[in-house]
């Protein structure tokens, strides 16, 4: 899988949410190989859009579209200064429950020490994790840039995700999030979706 994130501040959430139904209607259709898309402004203006790809061939080829060069053209616009882009094929996904059902998305960007081992922390499936947290529906993590990544994380609601973050979890569970913690380099950003855009082939 490859996976695009494209993020930087907005002043109309509308437009931009507007942006992103043209998208979905007129431009992907024709996206060889696009696996879908999460997006949304967080209360502060801050845009995320998170693009899947089944390869780096295929977000490249949709790129070169004609389509897309016009609806990035007019998109652009709507950024306060430049937008940020993050590209990368070393992506893990995880999911016990339908992320496209989401009614609340938390997205966390920071930067690891070993990624590696934070890879393997990632993928560990020995836990219940459904059983514990039904509120959390996925996650997609891609790494890039040396140890930074960006993960987000699908909720059933905000709510449930508040009241889930309250759980102690079992004592393997605290283990592996301690151990994520110290592999954490610097301050780890989160940015809540309470109104996600989630797109899907048709």
């Amino acid at each position: 899988m490859f996976v695009q994130v494209i993020q930087g501040q907005v002043s109309d959430p509308e437009q931009a949410h507007a942006a992103l139904e043209r998208w979905a209607t007129e431009v992907a259709p024709g996206a060889s190989g696009w696996l879908g898309s999460t997006a949304g402004v967080t209360g502060d203006g801050q845009f995320l859009a998170v693009a899947r790809f089944d390869s780096e061939q295929a977000a490249r080829t949709n790129q070169d579209r004609p389509e897309q060069d016009r609806w990035w053209a007019e998109t652009s616009k709507l950024f306060d200064g430049e937008p940020t882009f993050h590209d990368s094929d070393d992506v893990v996904v995880d999911t016990q429950g339908d992320p496209d059902q989401a009614g609340f998305v938390q997205i966390m960007q920071g930067r690891g020490s070993d990624p590696d081992r934070a890879r393997e922390l990632m993928t560990d499936d020995s836990f219940d994790w459904a059983g514990f947290r039904p509120d959390m529906l996925g996650s997609v993590a891609a790494m890039y840039d040396a140890g930074a990544y960006t993960m987000v994380l699908y909720f059933t609601s905000e709510a449930e995700a508040r009241e889930g973050e309250q759980k102690d979890p079992p004592p393997e569970v605290q283990a592996q999030m301690e151990e994520m913690n110290k592999l954490s380099v610097g301050e780890t950003q989160f940015f809540d979706l309470r109104q996600p855009w989630i797109y899907a082939p048709k």
